[in-house]
């Protein structure tokens, strides 16, 4: 892995993480228990919890709870990506996320980079991260399927929009957005078996396509026999549907994730990880009840 420090034990350490996270994921995929995938936004203005944690040593404490309270993973932002956002060029991105990545690079909780910019990706895999999380699934930097098959990273590439087609056929839509991405993921020499898929719930669909998008999980499993990735936590489909403010949608983003988790999605990309680990144990524990123990929830060390 070329884009990792060059000391041998760095190397094989960053290796053995990924392999790790990986089995992990694919586990979850198989028995349909979902790993939580915590989220540190590095910004000033994400829709949900942009400036609270905008230094690095906020953002390092947040994402330190987070592992605490059970996270798998932890995904680390340093842009914006909702509706209107400003684009912030690749430096001052990786200046914001890079600090927050070097602090945890060496702890156990495995982490990925938030960015569709292949510079951005290459330094926060240098700096210990293992998955890189593609809001426009290789499709806006022409550098960002090279640099996957090239480090052996993790991928999670989402199905994005620039603008709403309230007419789109979603199932015909994902068909023809996923063959496109896993086409040239295949001819860039991306490994299959490192790629998760992400329906895009909030990204260029209307309120309507939002909630087919979740319906849709098991079809994007059984075509494409790959994990699936929900992010959907706080988002602002809940605010119109139920005229909540961002801080009331925990009830909403756990009703929905918990419906994502039965549909089979292998990670829930969440702010509120506690409240989703507990609610996945209740959950497990109800659907198979000989099972006896509460279920991880984290990857396996």
């Amino acid at each position: 892995m070329q884009a990792v420090s060059t000391s041998a034990a760095a190397i094989a350490g960053w290796h053995r993480q990924r392999d790790r996270l990986a089995a992990s994921i694919w586990r979850a995929h198989e028995e349909r228990v979902p790993l939580v995938m915590g989220i540190v936004n590095v910004t000033p203005d994400s829709f949900s919890d942009g400036g609270q944690h905008d230094s690095p040593g906020s953002a390092i404490a947040h994402a330190r709870r987070l592992a605490d309270e059970g996270a798998a993973l932890l995904d680390i932002g340093g842009e914006s990506t909702r509706p209107g956002a400003p684009f912030i060029a690749a430096e001052e991105e990786a200046g914001r996320v890079l600090p927050v990545l070097q602090a945890l690079g060496g702890e156990e909780t495995p982490l990925s980079i938030d960015t569709y910019k292949a510079d951005v990706a290459r330094q926060a895999l240098a700096a210990g991260a293992v998955m890189v999380n593609d809001v426009w699934a290789m499709q806006r930097d022409p550098d960002m399927a090279p640099l996957l098959a090239e480090t052996g990273a993790l991928a999670v590439l989402m199905h994005n929009r620039a603008e709403i087609d309230p007419a789109l056929d979603l199932r015909d839509g994902f068909r023809r957005w996923f063959d496109t991405v896993l086409a040239h993921a295949g001819r860039a020499g991306i490994e299959r078996g490192r790629i998760v898929l992400d329906p895009g719930i909030g990204f260029g669909k209307t309120d309507a396509q939002n909630l087919e998008s979740i319906r849709l999980i098991p079809m994007l499993r059984e075509t494409y026999g790959l994990p699936v990735l929900l992010g959907l936590s706080r988002k602002s489909l809940f605010g119109r549907l139920l005229g909540r403010a961002v801080d009331a949608r925990l009830a909403a983003t756990l009703a929905a994730d918990l419906y994502g988790a039965r549909a089979g999605a292998a990670l829930l990309r969440v702010h509120d990880v506690a409240a989703h680990r507990d609610a996945l144990a209740v959950t497990t524990l109800l659907a198979c009840p000989s099972s006896g123990h509460l279920p991880a929830g984290r990857a396996s060390s």
